[in-house]
């Protein structure tokens, strides 16, 4: 390599570096100073905009005057603002899967946090956010009573017992400045934390009030960082209004089961049926979920379906949504995998059109029945229904709206 092939790239990280540690401005990404500024921050803070897209060009001043407020009120942060020019640095765009304007995206430590921010454009807002994400993500316990009192058990804890000044914590801090909205990470204080020279980590299921323990190489960063994500992120999530948007992101069908709020104690069975039947599809082809079917009336509406019908099995595929036709085969082996497969095959569409005429005359009647009435007037069920499609996605209208973002159209699932 000669140096006139060096020299744009130094120029392009000494830019950066004395506008991002000087001036204390957001700075430009590129490709050329794209790993030199990720690594030069414990946060640097990401807005992917176009200068096509309005909603990126109100962005835009906001955000570099969040910048700028910041800094003045925090001036030895180790935080960076950085803002992508998506038209001309398109490939770190594809590179982070952007498919909105505006995104924003947050890096911690180098690595990149997997939920976006999504709330409120304001200067408050936006430093309000980089102020958390530099905040330590560890609670203090005194004392064992402490803990016990404090750990809401009815989410996942991971509890560690390291010395504070060695490199296994380090690790466990970094996983934990990741994790934080997955997990709650606790650690004694200093005087508590004497009492044991074993290096512990432990994690609490709220599923089964179990303990697993960590029994791994506490200096392997990568090995503790896997096992605390399959520990705080389960296989499979529950799925609210708040997390829907970024659910629909991932660009999976969702595999929704839906139950009643008062009556959780069949989670663990379709848990366990989706870890034996589509072991090899959560990553990629399905988006296994837990709702609550009292919040999500609309969807089963849709369905013919009510609270009364609870628990309800359903696919949406953002584009028609399909019922599975007997809960009580639900763990018979083969069943639950056979669903989604018909999914994928189009088999599921197929069928449902050779037998429309019977299956739209018995939805009618089935939400007659239960008083249940569409948008608009309710017509009575004739030989040949005019609505030809299954019924539509619901969840396609929760994803990102085009009132605050602007969508690159790609082709649906």
């Amino acid at each position: 390599m000669n140096l006139s092939s060096v020299l744009p790239l130094l120029v392009a990280c000494l830019i950066s570096l004395a506008s991002a540690q000087g001036n204390k401005e957001a700075v430009e990404l590129s490709s050329a100073n794209h790993d030199h500024i990720l690594g030069s921050a414990t946060v640097v803070f990401v807005a992917f905009c176009a200068d096509w897209c309005p909603f990126s060009r109100r962005l835009k001043p906001i955000f570099e005057e969040s910048a700028r407020v910041f800094h003045q009120e925090n001036p030895q942060a180790s935080a960076v603002w950085a803002i992508v020019d998506s038209q001309r640095q398109a490939d770190i765009g594809d590179k982070y899967f952007v498919n909105k304007y505006p995104t924003m995206k947050v890096f911690v430590n180098g690595e990149l946090i997997s939920k976006e921010y999504r709330s409120t454009r304001s200067v408050e807002a936006l430093t309000n956010f980089v102020k958390y994400q530099l905040s330590t993500a560890m609670n203090e316990f005194s004392s064992q009573d402490q803990l016990n009192q404090e750990m809401d058990k009815s989410k996942r804890n991971i509890v560690a017992w390291l010395k504070k000044d060695g490199p296994e914590f380090a690790n466990l801090k970094k996983v934990a400045s990741i994790l934080r909205e997955d997990c709650s990470f606790w650690v004694p204080t200093d005087n508590f934390g004497t009492q044991t020279t074993e290096n512990k980590l432990s994690f609490f299921d709220p599923d089964n009030n179990e303990e697993a323990k960590f029994t791994g190489n506490f200096n392997d960063y990568d090995f503790v960082k896997q096992w605390v994500t399959d520990k705080c992120i389960p296989l499979v999530r529950e799925v609210t209004f708040e997390n829907v948007e970024e659910l629909t992101e991932e660009g999976m069908p969702f595999l929704i089961y839906f139950r009643d709020p008062d009556n959780k104690s069949t989670d663990k069975l379709f848990g366990e049926a989706v870890a034996r039947e589509l072991y090899d599809q959560r990553s990629s082809a399905i988006n296994p979920l837990l709702g609550e079917g009292h919040k999500f009336a609309h969807p089963l509406k849709h369905l013919g379906k009510t609270k009364e019908d609870l628990p309800v099995l359903a696919i949406d595929s953002f584009q028609h949504m399909y019922l599975f036709p007997d809960m009580t085969q639900m763990n018979v082996p083969g069943k639950l995998r056979e669903f989604v497969m018909d999914l994928h095959s189009g088999k599921l569409h197929k069928e449902f059109h050779e037998n429309l005429d019977q299956r739209m005359i018995d939805l009618a009647k089935a939400k007659a029945a239960r008083g249940i009435t569409d948008d608009h007037e309710a017509q009575a069920p004739s030989a040949r229904p005019i609505d030809t499609t299954p019924p539509p996605s619901v969840f396609k209208d929760l994803k990102p709206s085009d009132k605050r973002y602007s969508i690159l159209q790609k082709s649906e699932l």
